[in-house]
């Protein structure tokens, strides 16, 4: 269990309670709390399991909260694949779970979900009205979550985001840094395109807006939240490499290559671009440029310890 009890809160907002406060976005929204003076508290499986109605009841009761964050998931892309039981439970059936006990609570819930909600065949960013169409177990089960919310709650907020990262939990970015630590070259898929967005970014809105979300009146509904711009995996693994090389004392070349080169049991989508015009319209908050981000969240993953004891993917 994780806690962000500030003496000071914002908006006289009281508790938000996040399930899936283990995960890289649950933990950065622990610390950011404590930043903010917020009070927080973050949940893990063993203490709030969102495909248990009654621990979900349970930690409602025993934490009443004004606000709800849903940031547990099955976030195991290729494994989906051949687990489409685990990934319903904790994407599609734990969402729904946790949305009935918050109408019933009368509690506000922000729902993650993701790019893979999309089949990547647009060529420009995608928008919020954009017609859903995903092409792998993962997307499946999260875009059956989404519905699952919707169905329950009227008080929802369902945040897309897209290849989020950060200094803890099996990311993209820790990969490319374990891997670096040991490689001479780092063959990187160069034809599929998003933002890498920081949990640290997503969780700092998280909070700017929660105090909004315990009132009346919000703009509910489905936004999509990313950092601004876009790469490729390689253009993101060069960057990564470029500010990290003289931490790790290696420069490995980084070596583009396409999807059909590095074969994987689910299939990506091309395109995870999302527009996020329609939250920064709502909510007046955008997020930095993903390649101004990257040097902050680098800072912070070599700040306490090596690479090469904390970046296991």
């Amino acid at each position: 269990m994780q806690q962000g009890l500030g003496k000071r809160t914002t908006g006289g907002l009281g508790l938000i309670l996040v399930f899936g406060g283990n995960g890289q976005l649950g933990r950065a929204l622990a610390r950011q709390s404590v930043l903010r003076g917020i009070k927080l508290l973050a949940l893990s499986r063993s203490e709030g399991d969102i495909t248990d109605p009654g621990a979900i009841e349970s930690a409602i009761a025993q934490w009443p909260p004004d606000v709800v964050v849903n940031a547990a998931a099955y976030t195991k892309v290729d494994l989906a694949e051949s687990n489409l039981d685990q990934a319903r439970l904790s994407n599609e059936i734990g969402p729904g779970r946790l949305a009935n006990a918050c109408d019933r609570a009368g509690i506000p819930l922000i729902h993650l979900s993701t790019d893979y909600v999309f089949d990547g065949q647009k060529t420009e960013a995608y928008l919020e009205t954009d017609p859903i169409c995903p092409i792998n177990v993962y997307g499946r089960s999260k875009a059956a979550g989404e519905d699952a919310v919707r169905s329950a709650l009227d008080r929802h907020l369902i945040l897309r985001t897209a290849w989020l990262y950060g200094e803890v939990g099996e990311n993209f970015f820790n990969t490319i840094l374990r891997l670096a630590v040991t490689r001479d070259e780092l063959r990187i898929v160069a034809d599929q395109h998003g933002s890498p967005t920081s949990a640290r970014a997503i969780a700092e809105a998280i909070l700017q807006i929660a105090p909004s979300l315990a009132r009346t009146g919000t703009a509910y509904g489905t936004y999509h939240l990313t950092a601004s711009g876009a790469t490729t995996w390689h253009g993101f693994a060069s960057r990564i490499i470029a500010l990290s090389a003289a931490k790790i004392g290696r420069n490995p070349v980084v070596t583009p290559i396409r999807t059909v080169d590095f074969p994987s049991a689910a299939k990506r989508p091309l395109n995870s671009v999302l527009s996020s015009r329609k939250f920064a319209q709502a909510f007046d908050i955008s997020l930095r440029d993903w390649a101004d981000e990257l040097p902050t969240v680098i800072a912070g993953a070599f700040g306490s310890s090596s690479p090469a004891s904390r970046h296991v993917a």
